[in-house]
Formats: C-alpha cells, structure tokens, sequence
C-alpha cells in the first residue's frame, strides 16, 4: 500500500494520544507517517477510553463506538488501535460473536468496524490488537478474561469484516514480561516510550507496505 501524499485517520486510546512519549510527535503513528511519507496523520486518541459503552459513572465517557463519528471522511487509511482499557477498567459484558450493539466488548467490535466500513467504503481500515503488558495475564475484574481473549475476539470480529489485523500482541516484538524489555521500551509496563513506539511504528509501517 503507497501512502506516499495519503491522509490517515488513527482511533485509538492513550498510545495513541502520546502518553509514555516525551513529545507527541513521536507517538508510534506521527513516526509511522514520516516513514511512509503521509501527508498528514489525524490523530483521535484519548487516555482510558474504550471500544465499548459504559455503564458506571467514570472519567472515560466517550467510546470508540462514538468517537469515530467526529473522524473527517476524507481518509485514505483509517487505523483502530484499542482493547486493553475495555481490558483493564471496563464495565461492559464481554459478549458472544453475535453481539451487534456497542452494549459488550464483542458488539463493539461489530458496531465499529462495520460502521467504520460504511463511513469509509473506500479507503483502507487496518486494526491493531493489544500490545501485551506487564499484567495481561491476570483476568479482568469484570470479565473473567485475561488480555489475550480481547486480543482474539478483535481478530476474530475483524476477519467477519475481511479487515486487515496487524497482531502487536503477537508481533510487536515487546515483551514487558521480561524484565530487560521494561527499561528499554515499556518503562511502565503499558505506555511505550520513544524506543517502543519505534518499534511499533517500523512494523507499522511495514505491514501497511505490504497491503
């Protein structure tokens, strides 16, 4: 995929807003767009939020599932990069495939990928999973599930929509359960800092390339 002179619309949470990155400028996704050579790169993330609604009172309000819709049309490549919030601190019902509100995690995976398809019938829709993190493996307070059961439902409800999946749990060659990676690209263990975003913004990059 060239995206030499392309817009890029990017959805996401506090990755995407900067958090763990000294200057916003290198967040994964503005690094990814010097590497392609995109004319701009729009970006829509915003710390804690998550794909599904809400039920409780919390700081989080605004969903992916509701977000998308401030997005401009005119992209060429719209990126969704969410899940560990839904994870780590939401209250909505994990849900069954069958789900098509945003009311459970899977339904949110349906409503947002197939509304994002309608919006945006031409350009190209890519998701990305969960990094993994310090304690993906511990189960959800709400749920039961540990991270990588988020993980899966989203590769699952995007394959339903024929969406391309870059797997950064799987791939993004950052393992936080392992003490060296912590200092080197996931201080925190959640937020990436300038070395990790680099790393996810090369195989960003190089996923997008070979569309």
């Amino acid at each position: 995929m060239n995206l030499q002179g392309k817009k890029i619309n990017v959805l996401g949470d506090s990755i995407t807003q900067g958090v763990g990155v000294v200057d916003p400028q290198n967040a994964y996704q503005n690094v990814m767009g010097r590497m392609v050579g995109a004319a701009e790169v729009r970006s829509f993330g915003i710390s804690g939020t998550r794909l599904a609604k809400q039920f409780g009172e919390d700081n989080f309000p605004w969903p992916f599932t509701e977000r998308f819709q401030t997005m401009p049309d005119d992209a060429d490549l719209v990126i969704v990069f969410g899940g560990t919030n839904d994870y780590g601190h939401g209250d909505a019902p994990f849900g069954t495939f069958e789900d098509r509100t945003n009311e459970t995690f899977m339904g949110a995976c349906h409503y947002l990928f197939s509304s994002l398809v309608k919006k945006y019938p031409v350009a190209r829709i890519v998701v990305m999973t969960p990094l993994q993190t310090s304690y993906d493996q511990n189960l959800s307070a709400n749920t039961g599930k540990p991270l990588i059961a988020y993980v899966d439902a989203i590769m699952e409800v995007a394959a339903h929509y024929s969406l391309p999946v870059l797997d950064l749990y799987r791939t993004s060659g950052i393992c936080p359960r392992i003490p060296e990676h912590i200092p080197l690209y996931m201080p925190d263990g959640l937020h990436p800092n300038e070395a990790g975003a680099y790393r996810i913004a090369e195989r960003l990059a190089a996923f997008l390339n070979s569309l």
